[in-house]
């Protein structure tokens, strides 16, 4: 057992998903033997210790972004959060003639068809670009939005090349021109600070499993004041305020208050430490391969991020021949297309160069060891490919 473990790849797609931590482990393994009780069945004492403990939860999810406990609504992760968020501003404030949707190009698919999925309901949606360095500009943001635009929606940190939008600078403008702001936090809670009040965030969205905790668990923020109303997908029995109906799972809900706890205990000096390691694996890469460069902006970054344009190189022979890494070119959602990275595109790269991009995730688990290995396998193989001219791409020049 313990040669199979040391045999698996090294794990390098934290954006991806991350493993559980023990800790969280731990606290979730009662709810789904002894404590099984359902949370909203308040009549005995098995559904009280259940609704106790995510009772606890929703305040620990709270308390990593500054809300208040009741303004958390459990979800079954990012993806339902999102489309709630922006869906549900929408239907709420259309009848009162606000049909007018802001987002911008890099946002997750699941943001993108959210706002696809209105335009065919008759909402105009305007879909922003972004600089360069994959972040939104402030004063043609300000320009998009109108008196009749219902919601704007600015993802805080990117899941591809783990850019920072400036949050609070969105917030602001937003909360001056009275128009409901929403950011999916998946990728930025738990690794960067996030406070709703002082970033003047309307909603929010969180995944558990991109912050050490359980997959099938994530959280909706709903400000109670200054109120933001939104319109339920679900219909059901009315858990969750009313806004998402379906029972609880109590072992997940502690799953991802634990994790969000540990994260806030922890969070500084992880992104401390993830910085370092993520310069070690850039220096190293570099040495090997001279000419890679980094998409976005390096400055406002996720710490464990690192998305690399090796030039001339495809990326999937690369990431074919180095099984010994666990890496991936683009998000998880998006790995059975063929096309060029939607996020890579926006930030202006051809067709080629997207296609010879890496995303490189470190996590709480990373070791500096893992990183030296991982940069003499890719860099290595990089190299050896170019030399033997394999892994080209069409029409690409010499490398």
């Amino acid at each position: 057992m313990a040669e199979a473990e040391q045999a698996r790849p090294i794990y390098l797609d934290y954006q991806a998903t991350t493993p559980v931590d023990p800790r969280v482990a731990e606290a979730m393994w009662p709810f789904f033997t002894q404590a099984f009780g359902n949370p909203h069945s308040v009549h005995h004492s098995y559904g009280t210790e259940a609704e106790a403990a995510v009772e606890r939860a929703r305040g620990e999810v709270a308390a990593l972004i500054g809300a208040e406990a009741r303004e958390i609504i459990f979800t079954s992760g990012a993806t339902e959060s999102n489309n709630t968020a922006v869906k549900g501003a929408a239907r709420f404030h259309g009848p009162m003639g606000k049909r007018h949707v802001v987002t911008v190009a890099t946002e997750h698919k699941c943001v993108l068809e959210s706002a696809k999925a209105l335009g065919r309901d008759g909402f105009e949606v305007e879909i922003l670009p972004v600089a360069p360095d994959g972040r939104v500009d402030l004063d043609r943001l300000a320009a998009a939005i109108r008196e009749d635009t219902a919601v704007v929606s600015v993802m805080a940190a990117n899941n591809e090349i783990g850019v920072l939008q400036p949050i609070s600078e969105i917030g602001k403008l937003c909360r001056a021109k009275r128009v409901l702001f929403h950011t999916d936090a998946a990728q930025a809670a738990g690794k960067v600070p996030v406070d709703v009040n002082d970033m003047n965030i309307d909603l929010l969205s969180l995944s558990g499993h991109k912050l050490y905790g359980p997959k099938g668990i994530g959280a909706l923020y709903v400000r109670r004041r200054p109120r933001a109303r939104i319109s339920a997908l679900m219909d059901g029995g009315g858990q969750e305020r009313t806004l998402r109906s379906g029972t609880v799972p109590a072992p997940l809900a502690v799953g991802l208050g634990a994790a969000c706890r540990i994260a806030r205990a922890e969070m500084a000096e992880e992104e401390a430490y993830l910085t370092t390691l993520r310069q070690r694996l850039w220096d190293g890469l570099q040495a090997h391969l001279p000419d890679a460069y980094v998409n976005g902006s390096w400055a406002a970054r996720l710490p464990g991020n690192l998305n690399v344009t090796v030039p001339g190189l495809d990326a999937e022979t690369l990431i074919a021949e180095t099984p010994e890494v666990a890496y991936s070119t683009a998000s998880a959602c998006s790995s059975t297309s063929v096309e060029p990275s939607y996020v890579l595109s926006a930030l202006g790269l051809s067709d080629q160069d997207a296609a010879a991009s890496i995303r490189l995730g470190l996590g709480r688990m990373t070791t500096e060891a893992e990183i030296d290995q991982a940069v003499e396998t890719i860099g290595c193989t990089a190299a050896r490919l170019r030399a033997e001219g394999a892994g080209r791409l069409a029409g690409a020049g010499a490398g």
